[in-house]
């Protein structure tokens, strides 16, 4: 059955192809979206390019024909514009500003004359809104990834046989040996992906366990279970594989993502081995480490800031200075007593270049070449943001993005639309990206952290 969906602003502010993406069914724009495009074109950032994106998608539909009357869509369907329905009775005590009523009006009004009518929309609230009228409401989701307990984790257990095990790390396995069991106890092959960690277990024996991966033809051992990055050693069978991902060089795993609740190390280990790479190695793997955090309130705001462009996100970097304070010194009974010598000594990181920060806005657009790219808090990124940074991926250039999809300050995302989740639901699989995801069970913070986040 034929559905008329009509489309908020917050789709095309995030995704401005959205026009393309409803198959063969008519889409309506209403009139206030026009206007509330062109209000925002002038905008910093991300949400004034991508209005200017959908402003011309929209000229180049116009000339083609008439959009109050509709125009044929690429890939099917028509797209009109709604001028009318502008007498539409809605209850007197619903709240909203006039836009949001507008919207309202549309769908009200097409509900009468269409068969089926749907408002797809990034706002929570106004789909609430409109289920309050009998209004159908939906999110846009052609960029979602699964819901979290079936998104891709980067690991998965496996049984294999005794004499196989036994053989392995000084030989491969080759992956049709290995199996797991269903809650019926029959035996079922493993289905994995490129780069996918695998934890090994024994059949005969159920605790003895080995690490390795799949490189897409065999699984093979770790290649750097033994080594201690800037002095630090995995805690648990999580790190092992994040050292493993983050170790492996630029040219074999440019792209590491890494998903996991706060505790996890997840930005104290990418750290570690990024100054293990400029410090440590005989011949230094990166030229720099760049760090960066997306902000949703900052990032477009910041040349209103005072200062330099190190002074301006200064406060969003304290959450890695807390890191580095412990990893340029780790003598945990001594570190503290003189507090201007350590920070000298993070200071210098900075000093020599070492180390950088910049906003997220002056990383996109770039081509960043042998640079160790740390994005924190990469689940407040939109998916185009994503896109963005790592297609800035240079020659010898790793970037590392870290963050908890369930941890989201930008109001137009969740868990299943990030920019963490969509790339990490769009790169399994790829030989050139390792993924890891750190369970609750992983946290290494403290042991209040580790048991506030199973209570929590």
């Amino acid at each position: 059955m034929e559905k008329t969906y009509v489309l908020d602003t917050s789709v095309l502010l995030q995704t401005p192809y959205a026009l393309e993406a409803f198959e063969d069914n008519p889409i309506v724009l209403p009139l206030v979206v026009l206007e509330e495009l062109d209000q925002l074109k002038s905008a910093d950032g991300e949400q004034g390019a991508n209005a200017r994106q959908a402003i011309r998608r929209l000229e180049a539909l116009r000339a083609q024909g008439n959009l109050l009357s509709g125009v044929p869509l690429p890939g099917g369907g028509r797209l009109r514009v709604e001028t009318n329905c502008v007498d539409v009775k809605l209850p007197d005590g619903l709240p909203g500003s006039p836009n949001h009523r507008r919207m309202l009006q549309v769908c009200q009004a097409l509900q009468g004359r269409e068969d089926r009518v749907i408002l797809v929309t990034k706002n929570i609230l106004l789909r609430i809104k409109a289920q309050m009228l009998g209004l159908a409401a939906e999110d846009f989701t052609s960029e979602q990834a699964p819901a979290s307990e079936d998104q891709y984790t980067g690991r998965c257990e496996a049984f294999v046989p005794e004499d196989a095990f036994a053989a392995f790390p000084k030989s491969s396995l080759a992956p049709e040996t290995l199996y797991q069991v269903d809650p019926a106890g029959n035996r079922r092959p493993v289905s994995l992906l490129c780069n996918q960690f695998v934890i090994l277990r024994a059949d005969q024996s159920n605790r003895k366990t080995q690490l390795g991966r799949f490189d897409g033809t065999q699984i093979v051992p770790l290649a750097h279970k033994k080594k201690r990055p800037y002095g630090v050693s995995p805690r648990n069978v999580g790190q092992y594989f994040l050292q493993e991902a983050l170790m492996t060089s630029a040219e074999t795993a440019p792209l590491v993502i890494v998903k996991g609740m706060a505790g996890t190390a997840k930005t104290f280990y990418a750290l570690a081995v990024g100054l293990h790479a400029l410090l440590e190695q005989e011949t230094p793997a990166y030229r720099r480490i760049l760090l960066s955090r997306p902000n949703v309130h900052f990032d477009d705001d910041i040349g209103f800031l005072p200062g330099d462009e190190g002074e301006k996100i200064a406060p969003l970097l304290r959450p890695v200075i807390d890191n580095l304070e412990l990893l340029v010194d780790q003598n945990e009974e001594e570190r503290f007593a003189d507090e201007r010598s350590l920070s000298g000594k993070v200071e210098e990181l900075f000093d020599r270049g070492l180390l950088s920060a910049q906003a997220l806005n002056f990383i996109r657009g770039r081509s960043v070449t042998k640079t160790y790219l740390i994005i924190d808090e990469a689940q407040n990124l939109t998916p185009k943001q994503a896109k963005g940074i790592i297609t800035r991926a240079g020659v010898g250039t790793k970037i590392i993005l870290l963050g908890d999809p369930n941890q989201i300050d930008n109001p137009l995302l969740d868990e299943r639309t990030n920019g963490l989740s969509y790339a990490a639901e769009h790169m399994k699989g790829s030989p050139l990206c390792f993924q890891i995801s750190l369970s609750a069970e992983e946290c290494e913070r403290s042991a209040l952290a580790t048991d506030a986040v199973r209570r929590m």
